[in-house]
């Protein structure tokens, strides 16, 4: 059984950073692609950034430029730095992974961590 947990949300005034780490806890074989999602209240889950196991990053356009995606392989972990955070950022961000080569499938979530942007 292999568990997802997040840390790293918090409150961070417009313009400032916030890491976000997310570490996968278990039988771990292999994991192929991790990211992260976002939710705000009302709107629909978007994809922030993902990463493979061999280091190629995508980001949704909100994010590009602004946060960084990495990943340590051989702590089965990914992190997430946002710069710049604007209060449209605000969401709860959930961390993800893929068991499988195929980046669709075999999927584990965490539980999610609050991020909020407010003076």
């Amino acid at each position: 059984q292999v568990q997802v947990k997040e840390s790293g949300g918090g409150l961070v005034q417009p313009g400032g950073s916030l890491n976000l780490s997310c570490v996968a806890v278990g039988d771990i074989f292999r994991i192929g692609v991790m990211g992260w999602y976002r939710q705000a209240p009302g709107k629909q889950r978007e994809l922030v950034a993902r990463i493979t196991d061999g280091g190629l990053a995508y980001y949704s356009d909100s994010a590009k430029g602004r946060f960084t995606i990495t990943r340590d392989n051989a702590k089965d972990t990914v992190y997430l730095h946002m710069n710049s955070l604007k209060p449209e950022d605000t969401a709860v961000y959930t961390c993800y992974l893929s068991l499988s080569p195929n980046p669709t499938q075999d999927l584990r979530w965490g539980q999610g961590t609050q991020v909020t942007v407010s003076s």
